[in-house]
């Protein structure tokens, strides 16, 4: 019992020493300090990404690494990390990742669950809008006016005064068709979703005016089907029959009792799903950019009913149903509902609430002369547009201050002179005016210095905030140093293609006909044909007819790698012998073989120019390498593998 806490005890001091500290340094990059913190974060998240197993050696790993931080240096000792066009991209990315770090969860998880009853439901509706500025509010007529055509679209019908009232510029009356939670402005969705059947709201008013809205129907949702389906691309190269034709012979085949799966591993040009027997992922209605398939999709009702042949915009297809499921449970859809709501307007009742809380973490601070000077200093220019600051304006007086950071009166100023074109012909208080602009002032100020110091508040953001900015960073530099030198260097390349010729040339290809067919006595008789001669347009005509589809011919210069070989086989010219390979018999009658050749250098030039690429890159390494300092620290090393190790 001694023996084994004393084990025990030892283990845990061991784990403890090789435990790695937030203020051990790994190396340093000409002085600059690299945490072992981060390498060991990093080298954790990539380690299932890595394929090559001698980069999941740390040491090995660690080179990479090292070369990482290098290049990052000489971005910016180069100045790119102060470029405008890289800013502006990294204030993007910044703005973007931000977002999901905001959302309130007690209103985000309140606007989820109505989000997600309203997904059960379409809503089918029209609606009279009469555009009003956002912020106008002398709203008394717009608001009689569309209660008049209330009583107009009860007494006389909707069409009717769509007629007479629509002009696509101040007044706009639509049928909206069906839709559901996410597809109108949040305020619009709450009317519709709201009012019954048969009814037409009040006027209610959104970002683009004032509306009266008539709900016509409402009906469950579509819900999820899955289905395979086989393609046949109108851009296809087939020099026999065109994509029409073919999918007919595919039909007929399937009518005559031959097997989908098989087909569609056979002929579907969609190569993604041909092998699965054309299987594709589960969709609900409105996913898919071909309303023309959803529709024939979501028509079938019994699972393996087979379509008709239809035509989209991708080519012609075949459709058959394997599943039809409703509504996804709660839990289920979980992670798209909360997605959409941070891109819809929803997301602005989120932020006021955020800021709210914002305001009992941060200390704010509002000098008490600051809005009693600026109602002052309006005058009634302020509604006409042309109102300017006055000659003795001090822009530099601390207007509020958030924590440390202070804002000054030009801020607040810069935004008022914005706003006034809001306000161009009002007869508003300046109290209420500035009271008004001070809460939205203030608001944004709060949701900006929480954005600004999100990454030392919340480490998980900083980690991926840097990454972003290093990977922005790296991106450029490389474009500069290695990717545009080498497409740029025409000699460099030409060189380096002679001297490595071998590396590109064309896999073996032959020329040839396929024959498929179902059953081993029509392929027998395709052969039979063959052998005396005849064509394939000739054995088409005898052996197929508009009622029954015997026999499939397929004709092009194809890779000895292509679907409708057998694996392993060596195709020579003429006819091969019949095999059976993916449920069906088949005929292959080459034409001509054309071996393994080299490319040219135009037709290897893609490949030329990414090995090139690579060639430049090792040496930029090793100047890098010259230019820059590395002091590795091992002790903090063979903490590192410790721990890695401890953690696996």
């Amino acid at each position: 019992m001694k023996i084994y806490v004393s084990l025990v005890l030892l283990w845990l001091t061991a784990f403890t020493n090789a435990q790695v500290s937030a203020t051990d340094v790994l190396f340093t990059v000409d002085g600059d300090p690299i945490k072992a913190e981060e390498f060991i974060r990093v080298y954790n998240k990539n380690l299932d990404l890595v394929k090559d197993d001698t980069q999941k050696d740390i040491d090995e790993y660690l080179k990479l690494f090292t070369n990482y931080q290098l290049k990052i240096k000489e971005a910016k000792r180069l100045g790119l990390d102060k470029d405008l066009s890289y800013l502006k991209e990294f204030s993007g990315y910044k703005e973007q990742l931000t977002k999901s770090y905001l959302p309130d969860s007690k209103v985000t998880e309140a606007l989820m669950k109505e989000a997600y009853d309203r997904m059960g439901y379409d809503v089918k509706a029209s609606h009279i809008l009469i555009r009003l500025e956002e912020n106008d509010t002398d709203t008394l007529k717009v608001y009689q006016d569309l209660m008049t055509l209330r009583d107009r679209v009860s007494d006389e019908g909707f069409d009717k005064v769509k007629a007479e009232v629509h002009d696509g510029q101040q007044v706009f009356a639509e049928a909206l068709g069906y839709f559901s939670a996410f597809k109108m402005v949040y305020e619009f969705e709450n009317v519709a979703y709201n009012t019954k059947v048969g009814s037409i709201s009040t006027p209610f008013r959104t970002q683009f005016g004032y509306h009266i809205v008539k709900v016509e129907d409402k009906r469950p949702s579509l819900g999820e089907v899955t289905v395979a389906h086989i393609m046949v691309n109108t851009a296809e190269n087939d020099s026999i029959v065109d994509a029409e034709t073919r999918i007919n012979q595919i039909y007929k085949k399937i009518k005559q009792g031959e097997s989908f799966e098989s087909l569609a591993k056979q002929f579907s040009d969609d190569k993604s799903s041909a092998q699965q027997g054309g299987e594709l992922a589960p969709f609900t209605g409105g996913q898919l950019s071909a309303p023309e398939f959803e529709a024939v999709a979501f028509g079938l009702s019994t699972k393996g009913e087979i379509s008709k042949p239809f035509k989209t915009d991708y080519g012609w297809h075949i459709v058959k149903l394997l599943d039809k499921k409703g509504m996804p449970s709660y839990e289920e859809a979980t992670n798209d509902i909360e997605n959409k709501i941070k891109r819809d307007s929803r997301s602005k009742l989120i932020s006021t609430t955020l800021a709210n809380h914002l305001r009992t973490t941060y200390k704010v601070r509002l000098n008490p002369k600051a809005k009693p000077y600026f109602e002052s200093i309006l005058n009634d220019n302020f509604f006409s547009q042309s109102w300017v600051l006055p000659a003795d304006f001090d822009k530099s007086q601390t207007f509020v201050t958030i924590q440390e950071d202070t804002i000054f009166y030009e801020e607040f100023a810069n935004r008022l002179l914005r706003i006034q074109q809001v306000y161009v012909g009002k007869t508003i208080p300046f109290k209420t005016v500035i009271e008004k602009e001070y809460k939205g002032f203030e608001e944004d100020a709060l949701l900006h210095y929480h954005k600004e110091h999100l990454e030392f508040e919340n480490e998980e953001f900083g980690y991926i905030l840097k990454e972003y900015r290093d990977g922005l960073l790296l991106f450029d530099l490389m474009e500069k140093e290695v990717w545009n030198a080498a497409a740029l260097d025409t000699v460099g390349l030409q060189t380096y293609y002679s001297t490595h010729k071998d590396a590109y040339f064309w896999d073996a290809r032959v020329d040839a006909v396929i024959a498929t067919s179902a059953k081993e006595n029509d392929i027998k008789k395709v052969e039979e044909l063959w052998r005396k001669g005849n064509t394939s347009e000739e054995i088409n005509k005898e052996l197929n007819s508009n009622t029954e589809q015997k026999v499939i011919f397929t004709e092009g210069v194809l890779p000895i790698d292509y679907q409708g070989f057998p694996p392993n086989e060596v195709l020579q010219m003429g006819l091969s012998h019949v095999y059976f390979y993916n449920d069906a018999y088949h005929l292959v009658k080459v034409k001509a073989s054309y071996p393994k050749t080299h490319k040219t250098f135009d037709e290897a030039k893609g490949k030329v120019v990414s090995d090139y690429q690579n060639v430049l890159e090792e040496q930029w390494l090793k100047e890098l390498n010259s230019r820059y300092k590395i002091k590795l620290n091992t002790e903090v090393l063979q903490k590192v593998k410790a721990q890695i190790s401890i953690s696996k």
